[in-house]
């Protein structure tokens, strides 16, 4: 097969030549409705296994891969699909407002038709963009990223079971700290604003952050963590987090306890791309990561990154749980014993909810970030509610003289120079007593250095 390379995820995964010859990325499916075994009974499929519990047991794959070997095995032990390559924002937009849904419509068809359901991959990524969305900055991205998100997610609106809104958007190393991007570089708020945007286009879907390098308790994992609480605490639509778990030889030995202080927040936890260097410890490394997944409640199911060895963006690992020839691994008989031996209710999966309106009353305070250069910035305003929540809120802010606003996102400003008042929007009006919210605005000249005022509505 003919992949693209997705992303970097470190030495600890695999060499750069591997990165630039193979192709990554990930998703999931889960299934509408998981048909358990009679009870007691030992299942003999990985789905129907997972099914027990009330788990998903998922595969990614290609629409052009849905025949022979590959398909037969597909179809036999998965309940779940998501797609490699062919839901991200290169293969559904490679033309400004021309969308492509051909194999993803495929994708959708074979896993309705075979009792599978469909996780999507991936609505927003710093790699894989087409090549006039990686041209392109500032509010026009922005503009491009919330219309790419609305299409997208509207397309597949009601046949989604969960969608990786946003991939990868931390970077690695010891700070913690978000990834540089171009995304990133429109404004602090745009995972806020594409979790929101994504729950407007398919407000049925689980709504999921999904990253790499995060298989147990580190900088980046916390910085992943301590986002997720400040959007759980702000009423930010978020449902899920998803662990890649690209692993070589060795497991964290918190990765179990990893999953369950995310758990813990009030989201569900998936494993969204599993594969294992293989070597004499890989069924064990697999058991591990499955009995891990079976001891949360909240995770809720598990996708391996590939179906044979063959398939696989580390195929000269071995990493997959069936061999070149569709024979089933050792560390397949892992997994499914592990998966056979919990039985029970489905795990905790709530569905999304929304927040009740809060009571009327109570003042507001903003303050404004600023990412500066020579002829221009971007500004990230913070409206924090008092001690009562707010209905609604108004931001006045000067701006120098010779200064220009030409974008705003989360808020509608009243002008473009001089003081501008800046409303909320139809969503983000609503604020709990001492909780925040943001919006930005983009301008050229300089970006305004007093306090702003804030009326709460």
């Amino acid at each position: 097969m003919n992949h693209r390379s997705t992303d970097d995820r470190g030495p600890v995964i695999r060499p750069r030549t591997l990165l630039l010859a193979l192709a990554a990325g990930a998703a999931l499916v889960a299934p509408t409705v998981l048909v358990a075994p009679a009870a007691n009974a030992a299942a003999s499929t990985l789905g129907a296994a997972a099914a027990q519990s009330g788990r998903y047991f998922g595969a990614a794959t290609n629409s052009f891969m849905l025949n022979g070997q590959h398909a037969t095995i597909l179809n036999r032990e998965f309940n779940s699909i998501v797609a490699e390559n062919e839901m991200k924002w290169d293969a559904t937009e490679p033309q400004q407002n021309g969308f492509n849904f051909t194999g993803g419509d495929r994708l959708v068809a074979h896993a309705r038709a075979n009792g599978m359901s469909v996780r999507g991959h991936a609505l927003v990524w710093h790699a894989q963009q087409p090549g006039w969305a990686q041209n392109l900055s500032g509010t026009a991205l922005r503009n491009a990223m919330t219309n790419h998100i609305t299409r997208v997610a509207g397309h597949f609106r009601g046949q989604i079971h969960s969608w990786d809104v946003v991939n990868e958007a931390f970077a690695d190393g010891g700070g913690g700290g978000r990834r540089d991007s171009n995304l990133q570089r429109t404004g602090n708020d745009w995972i806020e604003v594409a979790f929101r945007t994504a729950r407007a286009a398919d407000p049925g879907a689980k709504l999921c952050y999904n990253d790499y390098n995060t298989d147990g308790v580190n900088a980046k994992s916390t910085g992943i963590y301590n986002m997720v609480r400040d959007f759980k605490s702000r009423g930010v639509p978020i449902d899920c987090v998803g662990f890649q778990s690209h692993l070589g030889t060795t497991l964290s030995s918190d990765y179990q306890a990893n999953l369950q202080r995310f758990a813990d927040l009030g989201v569900d936890v998936q494993i969204t791309e599993l594969d294992v260097a293989q070597g004499s410890n890989q069924a064990s490394i697999y058991e591990r990561v499955t009995r891990a997944c079976l001891a949360v409640a909240r995770c809720t199911g598990i996708t391996v990154w590939g179906v044979r060895d063959n398939d696989s963006w580390r195929r000269n690992e071995n990493p997959l749980l069936f061999d070149a020839n569709g024979n089933k691994k050792p560390a397949y008989q892992s997994v499914l014993n592990a998966l056979n031996s919990v039985s029970g209710p489905n795990p905790t999966t709530p569905p999304p909810t929304t927040t009740p309106p809060p009571p009327t009353g109570g003042g507001c305070t903003a303050s404004v970030s600023l990412n500066s250069w020579n002829g221009g910035f971007v500004a990230t305003v913070k409206v924090t509610a008092g001690n009562s929540a707010i209905r609604g809120w108004t931001v006045r802010v000067a701006l120098p003289g010779g200064t220009a606003i030409t974008g705003t996102w989360n808020a509608q400003a009243s002008g473009s120079s001089g003081t501008v008042n800046f409303a909320n929007v139809g969503y983000n009006g609503q604020v709990g007593a001492g909780g925040s919210t943001e919006f930005g605005f983009q301008g050229t000249g300089t970006g305004p250095s007093g306090t702003p005022t804030c009326t709460a509505s």
